[in-house]
């Protein structure tokens, strides 16, 4: 009975939480620096060229995790409150940050790309999403507007136009070793409708903001990265990255 009432306060804590942070919208865009748009432009950011170079050495990373996919954690498994999105194995992900939590195993694993997420600027949550052939995330909104979305395509399979990502009323194609910046606070899906799979650097920064707006954004995504949301996603990282480690020592 008691996991159960912890449970549901979770539940109702989470829910509370997002009404918060949904609420926040209007502030975050008066602050903002760079607009309000569902897409950004790769020159808006100086360092996305950066992260494009080190495009071979991060797929070379990636190569290595996708030869143990069955062992890669299902992305509802790590994040139990993103169930609604996806009950089924065919969403894998590996974390390397969580809201600045450095997940050691992990970076240890993929130095190359540990090394690079860390030239984004307010570089808050970083891993590999990985969707398995014609896996399709329904449409859903991000909580927070204070943070942007950035994915590099690692890992895209013909034909290219068959995987995409709809936010707001745009909607855009991966490439491999190509960018895409965009705002998750916009309703948006994603999709992957080939027999092969499909593989982002996903990266979630804090968005650019003009002072006050920027020390009141960053305090509120330090108090987000406290919550039981993260912790809880942290801790199963952590726990996983203990049953990997044997799989690895046992292959070795």
């Amino acid at each position: 009975m008691g996991n159960t009432w912890r449970d549901r306060l979770g539940e109702l804590g989470m829910t509370v939480g997002k009404k918060v942070v949904f609420g926040l919208d209007s502030f975050c865009v008066r602050w903002s620096k760079v607009g309000d748009r569902p897409f950004f432009e790769n020159g808006e950011f100086p360092w996305v060229a950066n992260i494009e170079k080190e495009w071979p050495a991060i797929r070379a990373e990636l190569d290595a995790l996708l030869e143990h996919r069955e062992h890669l954690p299902n992305f509802q498994d790590l994040s139990k409150d993103q169930r609604y999105l996806t009950t089924d194995d065919r969403w894998k992900t590996v974390v390397l940050y969580a809201y600045g939590l450095k997940v050691p195993g992990t970076c240890k694993l993929c130095p190359a790309t540990a090394k690079a997420v860390r030239q984004i600027p307010g570089m808050k949550t970083a891993l590999f999403s990985i969707f398995s052939p014609h896996k399709r995330i329904p449409a859903h909104r991000g909580p927070y507007k204070g943070v942007l979305r950035y994915h590099l395509g690692v890992v895209v399979p013909e034909p290219a136009e068959a995987c995409g990502i709809r936010v707001g009323d745009q909607t855009r194609h991966w490439r491999e070793g190509e960018s895409l910046i965009f705002d998750d606070a916009f309703d948006h899906e994603a999709w992957n409708e080939t027999d092969g799979v499909r593989a982002v650097l996903f990266v979630d920064f804090v968005r650019p903001m003009r002072f006050p707006g920027s020390l009141f954004n960053r305090m509120l995504i330090w108090l987000i990265a406290l919550s039981p949301f993260v912790l809880g996603a942290a801790g199963n990282q952590l726990a996983w990255e203990k049953r990997f480690g044997k799989v690895l020592d046992a292959q070795r």
